[in-house]
């Protein structure tokens, strides 16, 4: 079945940089667009950015806008967000999703703390 598995959250200060990962099997990755969402404390889940099945093109929320950068390897079947100059307002859990089968991963926290 289809599986999404983050890893890559933790606590960082402000400032700093974060990578997280997205695992994906059970599907054929290739052919899929996926996103990147998360949920702070007390808020609705929201899209942080988006990228087709080939990496081609990206779409990014405003607030990560120049900080954070999607990207996908195909042959690892593998997600990525690259967070740079990360504020204390991006402190959330942040999911994977495959649009096309409504699955989510578990979430990883990312927290951005002095």
């Amino acid at each position: 079945q289809v599986q999404l598995v983050e890893s890559g959250g933790g606590l960082v200060q402000p400032g700093g940089s974060l990578r997280l990962s997205c695992a994906a099997s059970g599907f054929t990755f290739s052919s899929y667009g996926m996103s990147w969402y998360r949920q702070a404390p007390g808020n609705g889940r929201e899209l942080v950015a988006g990228i087709t099945n080939s990496g081609g093109s990206t779409n990014y929320a405003d607030s990560v806008k120049g900080r954070f950068t999607i990207s996908r390897d195909n042959v690892k079947k593998t997600l990525y967000l690259q967070m740079d100059n990360l504020k204390p307002e991006d402190t959330a859990v942040y999911y994977c999703y495959a649009r096309y089968f409504g699955v989510w991963g578990q979430g990883t926290l990312v927290t951005v703390s002095s």
